[in-house]
């Protein structure tokens, strides 16, 4: 049973870290606006250390906020509609896969994921449930099922979806106009059960069993088609960086920054663009909705602020946690390291995605396959 107190950061509830207060600001499927993305932006320059990181559940959050700023903090974010108040803020963990609706996929999900957030904002017993909570919403390209959410559903075609509980398939089917109700259903229902624990997958045998045999009461008899299980986690092969071509004929752009880190001067010039911005769970920033002479702009523009528009780019395939100075729990300034890594020309694209970390915890690991390389008292040793 989990017994101590769950301290994931929110906007209101902000984690004390090494090198001031953290605040996690949850993106409903990694979706922010341009007008909220240069509120984020200017809190983060007025209040924080002048960055906005990009995290592996497709949220943002904001380092360096002194304990007296974060009230104001807050109420900024509340005014640019990126907080849902202090009860419900942190529950609000929902992936989408990151180009429903306009490259591919069996279903547009992003009404579900609207909806889910709506139900979740409104619902007295949602407030109960840990900031580590995870809700999944999969296209039916099997890009979402594959990382560790509590709740999911995959698309088996344009109306309906195939629930999942802690990863385990359901074989029952919903409409996609009920799924949110299904889901914060099941959410619901592990909270009556949960006895302390944050997770579904990580409660006991007898309550995970009881919590997946319930969700039969919220679909039909049914399974989704198999999805590419090699689809887990999009920069695992096929990262989204680029210029990608959506169905209606606009273009999609897909950048990555080192370490998934942006200047609150980034993050304004990608506002200033006024397209939908999405930030996928692989730390990837995708503009929407452009055309193409847009969309040239916004290149010849951005490549020289940072922006890799390049899918062959080793910002891809290479993270890291935030190490020394910001957590005190490390070993090493790892982020340094591991440019000084790359800056001497050592990377190889054959040893695939790997993930710097300082000490065993290996805080922001990216979902699917990867090396993880732990620094020690005498260097930096490979596992996974």
């Amino acid at each position: 049973m989990t017994t101590r107190a769950d301290r994931c950061p929110g906007v209101f509830r902000t984690h004390e870290a090494a090198d001031g207060r953290l605040a996690r600001i949850r993106l409903t499927g990694g979706r922010i606006e341009a007008v909220a993305l240069d509120a984020l932006a200017t809190a983060a320059d007025d209040l924080g250390d002048g960055g906005v990181e990009l995290t592996v559940r497709g949220n943002v959050q904001v380092r360096g906020l002194a304990p007296e700023v974060v009230e104001d903090f807050a109420r900024r974010m509340e005014v640019a509609g990126l907080a849902a108040g202090a009860e419900h803020d942190r529950v609000r963990n929902v992936t989408v896969s990151p180009l429903s609706g306009r490259i591919g996929g069996r279903a547009d999900l992003w009404g579900v994921a609207e909806e889910l957030d709506r139900l979740l904002r409104g619902s007295d017993a949602a407030r109960g449930l840990s900031g580590r909570f995870w809700f999944g919403l999969d296209d039916g390209r099997g890009d979402v099922v594959g990382r560790s959410t509590d709740v999911a559903i995959i698309a088996a075609g344009a109306d309906e979806a195939e629930l999942l509980v802690a990863g385990r398939r359901t074989a029952r089917l919903v409409s996609l106009a009920d799924a949110p109700s299904a889901m914060l259903g099941v959410a619901e229902d592990f909270l009556r059960r949960a006895e302390g624990h944050w997770r579904i997958g990580s409660a006991d045998t007898a309550v995970v069993d009881a919590v997946f045999s319930g969700a039969a009461a919220h679909g039909r008899p049914g399974s989704a088609p198999p999805v590419d299980a090699g689809a887990i986690a999009g920069s695992a092969g096929s990262p989204r960086v680029g210029w990608m071509e959506q169905t209606d004929g606009r273009v999609l752009l897909g950048a990555v920054v080192p370490f998934g880190r942006l200047t609150a001067e980034q993050a304004r010039y990608v506002a200033a663009v006024g397209a939908p911005v999405i930030v996928t769970p692989d730390r990837e920033i995708l503009l929407a909705d452009l055309s193409e002479t847009v969309a040239e702009t916004v290149v010849r523009v951005l490549a020289p602020l940072g922006f890799d528009f390049d899918a062959g780019s080793p910002w891809t395939r290479y993270s890291a946690c935030t190490g020394l100075p910001g957590c005190d729990r490390s070993r090493a300034d790892v982020r340094a390291d591991l440019a000084a890594h790359l800056d001497a020309g050592t990377a190889t694209a054959s040893r695939g995605r790997e993930h710097w970390v300082g000490c065993e915890r290996a805080c922001g690991s990216p979902a699917g396959p990867h090396v993880l390389r732990i620094a020690t008292e005498d260097g930096y040793h490979s596992a996974g």
